[in-house]
């Protein structure tokens, strides 16, 4: 059995544990460094490696030096219980099996030392072994080591990485202090190198990226560590390395904990500033990294010497070897990572961890993937099954507890985001309430740490579906693939089966790309009804793992508030959500409605069934249904707090409300991707579409290979009016997903946007040849196109066609808006009635086939359709209807009555085609400076243009007018712009068969050079 504690020895290294080590006296800078043997209490010199008198090993010189170092003690301030020949005794010696409080069980002593004893204990609170040190209570005697202590476990609790040893919580019990940490299995990298020699290459490298991961996690948090050596590096049986003993780490938040001329770390590993003693910063660090992976690369050290002056003064005065001297192996790549590590110039060195880690590159990719590391290097499939408890010295002061609680919230809203993705939990109960059921519940618990978010299960199951054809379950192994593909961050699988009179929830967190095991619990219940609660501690360990710090006990407290109730109502719930996303909406109500009679208190059901009742346009429902949650929203997480009364302000159309409280959301959980896309959406809605790009930004910056996040960004980029950034970034998604057709169609709007006419048509040409689908989305682009240039003939026979095959195919929406196209372009009454007929509830097929009715003269028809309009559900839709009625007073000729109609539409919504119409309003009544108002508004506002309806059909045919009525407004006030705005509205219908405006624009530019032309 073998204890790593990150302050004592191990007794890995000597086969018994030796109490506390070789101890140094510093006597002054004119005396040379002493060894006093703690075996027989004889001073040595420091050169020698056993004790003069009974040849006792002193084992390794760094350590115990840095030790002193750290603590700053001298002969002077060391207490006399500790003087030179003093023997270690046991403090407490708990027994096997004796109580330490109410909640924990000792196990077995592990490991003593200086510090304190470590035993394997039981939490029984948390149904899991611990590693708990106990704190020697004369150690209050020291208070620079308390000082160190409290210093410890703060930045731990600052730091929150899975490549940084996490602590779990302080304690005490009567007058015994202590700190409870998670036991693995594994081995320091010091040992590992010492029984194995050099390690492989592969090996190598990933370990070093870890430990880089690990440090930079620290660093971003303004913390160095400052002896970072190979007994600080831990690695587990999974391959999982951890950086430990943040004892001397300074934070550069605060001053006075690094001061010039204090020499602090361990000589082999001290960077030139340390050996200088002054103040450190984040290179200090690189530099220790450099010489471990030199270490590791050689077998050897980079810098040596007789003495532990000579070792730390040697990297001040000379260069170290080449490492390709010793190994001609090593790749170019790594020898110029490593020198760049080892300089002893700062300008020279990295100036951050990310730099490294940028460096590594590919080349690191290749190597985690890699035979040795994906099968479980050989260094780890050799390593002993030893349990090493991690254990960093606690604070002793009492009120750490509220500190860290305060700390947690901080640091884990600053922690990196952490995407996963709950694969089906196998049953092996054979009960079905157990089918499906635990997932949404753990999916749940897992994202009250703001850090994670979770990918949507419903999704996960569409895109398994496409890698592997009549895939429906999303079993580990496809969990993994659909992790690969995405880009997620960890897989969570998992099972449920019998425990005799019980039931075990056993969960493994892997990594989503490697898939390397991270953590895995396993818990108990008694029945199943307390199997809620079991996953509430289940996902406790695994969010732990992850790294988050909030208490245990509170994640558990918040995790009841969801978890409570019945699992025979949970297991309705997570049909009726399956049933809601595959739209089969009768039998989604059923499911909700015996969720909430088997438990009221459901508060999630209630919202589900309200989401239902909204889809299929039972408002009054919906709404009487969100009213119920509410009263229930305290049966809720926090973030479907959060979601829920968005969802209801969008219900009531108060869109302000619902982005008041989206905000609110990312605030506090800012890797909330669904929250991220929504709030962009919501001011998508609102058409502003500034901030709908703004907000799309960070969803891709969190999560990169998603592509219907970056199309959307496209999009709102394409609706704004930045038409190049908006080809880039469909460009990238056609990168992840070559058939993905939206992205398509926002390149040729945005390049129709630059007319460029020849790029959008070869686009949608493209786009035409993937599928039936694409087909269809192609031909109503290319027909815009067509209707852009004036080409009305040529436009009206490709969508009459391509609604041929849409009707076939039974894709009714799109063969009306098409039809519905062809009519307003046309004012064909007949067509305007196919549209209909196609789909007779489709509010944009109805508006355009009233505006086409309207040019054929049947207003009575067109007036009838804006009163069904008006009735619609959403402000949005209900404008349409004004709109209508104001264009059917415009052609009466009651220009004033039609702007009252039009700003009664602007009430219900801001869009595009009321400036259009209201703009040609104003003209009629030759206000032309409110004209020239609404014509700009529509040209700046360009993108909005692309697809007025906000859907992403093709409708930028309907802006190549701005230029004329832009024109028609500027001739009435005189300015000279006209003729220019004239142009540019006959350049686009160069090639267009008969449009009576293309006339009026000639004639008129005709008439406005005639009148400039200078007399003869």
């Amino acid at each position: 059995m073998s204890v790593r504690c990150c302050e004592e020895r191990s007794a890995w290294h000597s086969g018994r544990f030796r109490g506390e080590g070789p101890r140094y006296n510093r006597a002054g800078p004119s005396h040379p460094i002493m060894v006093n043997c703690p075996e027989c209490g004889v001073v040595n010199e420091d050169e020698l490696e056993r004790c003069s008198a009974c040849s006792s090993d002193f084992g390794n010189l760094k350590l115990t030096l840095a030790r002193d170092s750290a603590s700053g003690l001298t002969e002077h301030d060391r207490p006399a219980t500790l003087d030179s020949g003093s023997r270690r005794k046991r403090v407490f010696g708990f027994a096997d099996g004796q109580n330490l409080s109410s909640r924990y069980r000792i196990v077995r002593l592990l490991g003593e030392g200086g510090m304190g004893e470590v035993y394997l204990a039981h939490d029984a609170d948390l149904d899991r072994d611990v590693a708990l040190k106990i704190i020697r209570n004369d150690m209050s005697d020291y208070p620079s080591i308390l000082d160190r202590f409290k210093r410890e476990v703060q930045l731990s609790s600052k730091v929150t990485h899975k490549n940084v040893l996490r602590v779990y919580d302080l304690g005490e019990a009567g007058n015994v202090k202590f700190l409870t940490m998670q036991f693995i299995e594994g081995q320091d990298l010091e040992s590992m190198m010492r029984q194995q020699g050099r390690l492989p290459m592969p090996t190598i490298v990933e370990v070093f990226r870890q430990v880089c991961e690990g440090l930079a996690a620290a660093h971003e948090q303004g913390v160095i560590h400052r002896d970072l050596k190979p007994q600080n590096i831990m690695v587990d049986k999974s391959g999982r390395v951890v950086v430990t003993d943040f004892g001397l780490a300074k934070s550069l938040e605060h001053a006075g904990l690094t001061e010039a001329g204090k020499i602090l770390g361990t000589p082999h590993y001290m960077s030139p500033e340390q050996v200088k003693g002054v103040v450190l910063d984040e290179r200090s660090d690189i530099f220790s990294l450099g010489v471990i992976l030199y270490e590791m690369l050689t077998g050897t050290m980079p810098f040596t010497g007789g003495s532990a002056y000579e070792i730390m003064i040697s990297r001040v005065t000379r260069p170290a070897r080449p490492a390709s001297d010793l190994n001609n192996a090593i790749p170019q790549y790594l020898l110029r990572v490593l020198q760049r590590c080892l300089e002893t110039n700062l300008d020279l060195r990295y100036r951050s961890v990310s730099e490294i880690l940028r460096d590594l590159g590919q080349q690191t990719f290749h190597s985690t993937l890699g035979y040795e590391v994906r099968r479980r290097p050989r260094f780890l499939r050799w390593a002993s099954s030893v349990a090493i408890a991690l254990v960093v010295i606690a604070s002793l002061a009492f009120g750490w507890r509220r500190l860290r609680e305060s700390a947690a919230h901080a640091s884990d809203a600053a922690h990196k985001p952490v995407s996963v993705l709950v694969a089906d939990l196998e049953n092996r109960t054979g009960d079905p309430v157990f089918d499906g059921t635990l997932e949404p519940v753990l999916t749940l618990a897992l994202e009250g740490a703001a850090f994670v978010n979770s990918y949507s299960r419903t999704q996960a199951h569409k895109t398994a579906a496409q890698i592997q054809a009549g895939t429906t379950g999303l079993d580990e192994r496809m969990a993994r693939l659909v992790a690969a593909r995405e880009g997620l961050s960890v897989v969570i699988s998992g099972s449920v089966s019998h425990d005799g009179d019980g039931y075990t929830l056993a969960l493994k967190a892997l990594d989503g790309i490697t898939g390397k095991p991270i953590e895995s619990t396993e818990v108990k219940a008694e029945s199943k009804e307390k199997m809620l609660a079991a996953v509430g501690r289940a996902a406790a360990d695994l969010r732990n793992a992850l790294g988050d710090t909030t208490p245990t006990s509170a994640q558990l407290a918040a995790a009841e508030t969801f978890t409570a109730g019945s699992l025979e109502a949970a297991h309705e719930y997570a049909v009726a959500q399956d049933l809601q996303f595959a739209g089969k909406f009768d039998e989604a109500i059923r499911h909700y409605e015996q969720a909430i009679k088997r438990d009221p208190d459901l508060g999630r059901a209630y919202s589900g069934l309200a989401a239902v009742y909204a889809n299929i346009g039972r408002q009054s429902d919906g709404e009487k249904q969100y009213r119920l949650a509410m009263s229930h929203i305290d049966r809720m997480s926090e973030r479907e707090k959060y979601r829920t009364r968005a969802a209801y302000y969008l219900v009531v159309h108060n869109l302000s409300r619902a982005i008041e409280e989206l905000n609110q959301l990312v605030k506090e959980f800012p890797s909330d991707e669904a929250g991220l896309n929504n709030l962009a959406l919501l001011y998508f809605y609102q058409r502003d579409m500034e901030h709908a790009l703004e907000a799309s930004q960070r969803p891709i910056s969190l999560y990169p290979k998603n592509a219907i996040g970056r199309n959307n960004a496209a999009l709102y980029a394409m609706y704004a009016g930045q038409f190049a950034a908006a080809v880039k970034q469909a460009q990238t998604v056609l990168q992840l997903n070559p058939a993905y057709h939206k992205a398509y169609v926002a390149i040729g709007l945005s390049q129709l946007g630059m007319n460029d006419v020849p790029g959008a048509v070869a686009t949608y040409q493209k786009l035409g040849t993937l599928n039936a689908r694409a087909q269809s989305l192609a031909a109503a682009g290319l027909a815009d196109i067509a209707l852009y240039e004036g080409r009305a003939k040529e436009a009206v026979q490709l969508l009459r066609e391509s609604a041929t095959h849409d009707l076939a195919d039974q894709r009714k929406d799109a063969a009306a808006r098409k039809l519905a196209t062809a009519a307003e372009a046309t004012a064909d009454e007949k067509l305007a009635e196919e549209s209909i007929a196609a789909s007779p509830r489709d509010a944009h097929t109805l508006f355009q086939a009233a505006r086409a009715l309207l040019a054929a003269g049947n207003e009575k028809r067109a007036l009838a359709i804006a009163s069904q309009l008006k009735t619609e559900l959403t402000p949005e839709l209900q404008q349409y209807g004004k709109l209508i009625e104001g264009e059917a007073l415009l052609r009466r000729g009651d220009a004033r009555e039609a702007i009252n109609r039009f700003e009664d539409a602007k009430r219900l919504s801001d869009s595009w085609i009321m400036h259009f119409d209201r703009g040609r309003a104003y003209l009629a009544l030759n206000a032309f400076t409110e004209a020239n108002a609404d014509f700009e508004s529509c040209s700046n506002r360009a993108g909005e243009a692309t697809a007025v309806f906000l859907d992403d059909v093709p409708t930028f045919h309907v802006f190549p007018p701005v230029y004329y009525y832009l024109g028609r407004a500027r001739e009435g006030l005189g300015s000279s712009s006209a003729a220019g705005s004239y142009r540019q509205f006959i350049n686009i219908k160069a090639k267009g068969d008969g449009d009576p405006l293309v006339a009026d624009a000639r004639r008129r530019l005709l008439s406005s050079a005639a009148s400039t032309a200078p007399a003869k």
